[in-house]
């Protein structure tokens, strides 16, 4: 693991598509935020196993 100390408004670049901001740090909480391409999907780890275990959302019904 790559452990690296940034302020707030500095970047960490991830290969050619990915930057992750620091944006706010507060409390003991830290706020980040993250640019990546649509096509990459990016969710909290502790959600992960959730949305593991859920049935894939239905498609929405049509009206002829």
């Amino acid at each position: 693991m790559l452990v690296l100390s940034r302020k707030v408004g500095e970047k960490i670049l991830i290969g050619d598509g990915i930057s992750v901001t620091i944006v706010r740090v507060a409390q003991g909480v830290v706020r980040v935020g993250v640019e990546a391409p649509q096509d990459m999907p990016i969710i909290r780890e502790e959600i992960k196993g959730r949305l593991a275990k859920e049935p894939p959302p239905r498609e929405p019904a049509t009206r002829p």
